[in-house]
């Protein structure tokens, strides 16, 4: 009865007790706070790049950015938003190192030809009115350790108005 007693009162191993309980916790809170930050760094690389896209294709010739029709370089502003500029070699890596198709990345032209756009500014005799294009870029996202998780995706868009400079 007495050994029993003294090894319940025994505070010897007790913190190496503790740690080993604690460490897989800490390790998932430590691995998941990497995991969360890469998620909002790769957010913020998609978002700055659709915004780079829509600014290059606002800078387009109003010719080139027909009313609901596609554009004319289109594979030029796909590029700017996955590599950051035009006509990239092949040996250059896109912003993302998993962002491997421009298929994931649309050019929407959209006109407004109402009377508060016609004729007047840079929209005179511009048939159609003034423009506006969007770059919508839906990029799957991969992990710090390269697994995919389901339908993870990275959502990002962004408008300009089409200047014809």
């Amino acid at each position: 009865m007495r050994a029993i007693k003294l090894l319940l009162q025994d505070q010897s191993a007790a913190a190496a007790a503790e740690m080993a309980l604690v460490t897989p916790f800490l390790a998932i809170l430590m691995f998941g706070s990497f995991e969360t930050g890469k998620y909002f760094l790769d957010a913020h690389i998609v978002q700055k790049a659709v915004r780079d896209g829509a600014r290059f294709a606002s800078r387009q010739s109003f010719t080139g950015m027909p009313c609901g029709g596609p554009a004319a370089n289109e594979g030029n502003i796909k590029d700017v938003v996955r590599f950051g500029k035009i006509n990239p070699a092949t040996s250059d890596q896109p912003r993302l190192y998993y962002w491997t198709n421009s298929a994931t990345i649309t050019v929407t032209i959209a006109c407004d030809g109402t009377a508060a756009y016609t004729n007047k500014g840079l929209y005179t005799a511009v048939t159609g009115g003034a423009r506006r294009v969007t770059i919508n870029a839906t990029v799957p996202y991969t992990s710090l350790l390269g697994m995919r998780f389901g339908g993870a995706a990275i959502n990002a868009n962004s408008q300009s108005a089409v200047m014809g400079i």
